[in-house]
């Protein structure tokens, strides 16, 4: 399938954001960087550009989440070195801490010259620390439904972000293990519980889950969350809204309150020994080896990872079953991840170079599909060897997608919610003692937001 039909497919997911597009900052980068001649100079940011200026020294100080892309990366920046070799870019990644870091070294005045955040309501956050890229020659380059994620929600903001790739979220399960128990992906709770008994009945693990990592539990709560708003005859962004004012409890929606709990606690009943010390690097050893049929809260940034222990695995991609009605199991595509650029950075022009030739140069745009393996967030039309994507394309051209609704909410709050589902899990807290909470640190958190 051609990459050219992904805008489409985006635009579909993101129908119904209240982050709508706002026009160019005032301050602009010509505006920030001495008007019309700067202008010109961002206008030119090739890659024979990029080597003029690479007569000069700069170090780029990089801190960025998602330590799953950490090799794709650092073959980018070496093919970087080549055009620009007196830049060097010293590259770190981390997980499970990365907002309170990202935090302290905000907080204390070292901020990286290229760092992260969730896309979405999250740009608003950090916008005081990021530089507004509107006008940059990357900005001609990206996809318009990617870019519309990492603008600003406040009226006449620009672009405050770019994108690491575009994404799907679902559910991935080994073929080979469901083919062989008589099983066909679950499109229903029912189904799937029935699934479960077959595959443990045929001496295979149902699930692997990474419950260790609390931004697993945001990737599959946003299923079921997409599915109470649509039986509730709402948006999933007003739905948000509701849980911030305190105008909602989880109770009042089964899609959550029951089918979202059935399914974590099948997943604990059904899947690792201990599941919360079950993190990213088991889950994918786990359904590579063919000791689990499926895995959750994750998408297809892992495909890449699971074929680097398993070349042969025949992977399989598919929505969650969030209710009895099998429309609603369908994968979610958009961008949840956004690159910020220091605005104070004294590498500032060395940085905006480097990003501009990733975004625009013919190797930095095949970079994300060739190398990182990920839906590339520039117009592309390359085709894509890697199953989860095409199978992604397949389900939302056949049924749509659900929209990316981790966006509507900030890390902050994701990482408070994992950490209460990893307390339910662990026993220290009921569901309604749960979900009392989530209601409580919903409002605190985002009602402020």
């Amino acid at each position: 399938m051609k990459k050219k039909l992904l805008s489409t497919l985006l635009c579909l997911a993101m129908a119904g954001t209240m982050l709508t597009g706002c026009g160019s900052s005032a301050s602009s980068p010509a505006a920030q960087e001495g008007g019309t001649e700067a202008a010109d100079n961002g206008s030119a940011q090739t890659e024979e550009a990029a080597s003029a200026a690479s007569d000069e020294e700069a170090e780029i100080y990089m801190f960025i989440s998602s330590p799953e892309y950490a090799d794709a990366i650092n073959e980018l920046i070496d093919a970087y070195k080549e055009v620009a070799p007196n830049v060097t870019i010293n590259y770190e990644t981390t997980q499970n801490d990365y907002p309170t870091m990202l935090k302290a070294k905000l907080n204390s005045g070292e901020v990286p010259d290229i760092f992260s955040s969730t896309s979405g309501k999250e740009i608003d956050v950090y916008k005081e620390w990021s530089f507004d890229l509107s006008g940059q020659p990357l900005e001609e380059t990206i996809d318009p439904a990617v870019a519309e994620m990492m603008k600003s929600t406040e009226e006449g903001s620009g672009l405050y972000g770019i994108a690491i790739k575009g994404n799907f979220f679902g559910m991935l399960y080994n073929k080979e293990i469901l083919e062989e128990c008589g099983v066909t992906p679950p499109t229903t709770m029912s189904e799937l519980e029935a699934a479960c008994e077959k595959i443990s009945a045929a001496g295979y693990k149902p699930f692997s889950t990474g419950f260790a990592e609390w931004w697993v539990f945001k990737h599959v709560w946003q299923h079921y969350l997409d599915a109470a708003a649509a039986n509730a005859g709402i948006t999933p962004a007003e739905l948000v809204a509701k849980f911030e004012k305190g105008e909602a409890k989880v109770a009042d929606y089964p899609e959550l309150y029951d089918n979202f709990f059935r399914l974590i606690d099948l997943a604990v009943k059904c899947g690792d020994d201990k599941p919360l010390e079950t993190a990213l690097a088991n889950e994918e050893a786990a359904i590579a080896n063919g000791e689990a049929a499926m895995i959750l809260g994750q998408g297809a940034w892992v495909e890449a990872d699971i074929l680097a222990i398993n070349p042969d695995i025949q992977i399989g991609f598919s929505g969650y079953p969030v209710s009895d009605d099998a429309t609603q199991c369908q994968v979610i595509a958009g961008s949840d991840q956004a690159l910020r650029i220091a605005k104070d950075s004294e590498q500032l022009q060395a940085t905006l170079d480097f990003v501009n030739w990733w975004y625009t140069s013919d190797y930095g745009k095949a970079w994300f599909n060739d190398v990182a393996g990920v839906i590339p967030p520039v117009v592309s039309e390359g085709e894509s060897e890697f199953e989860v994507i095409n199978q992604g394309n397949a389900h939302v051209a056949e049924n749509g997608a659900a929209a990316l609704s981790i966006g509507y909410s900030t890390d902050s709050w994701h990482q408070t919610f994992g950490e209460l589902m990893q307390a339910y899990i662990a026993g220290t807290a009921d569901k309604d003692a749960t979900c009392a909470a989530i209601e409580a640190q919903w409002q605190a958190i985002e009602g402020t937001n």
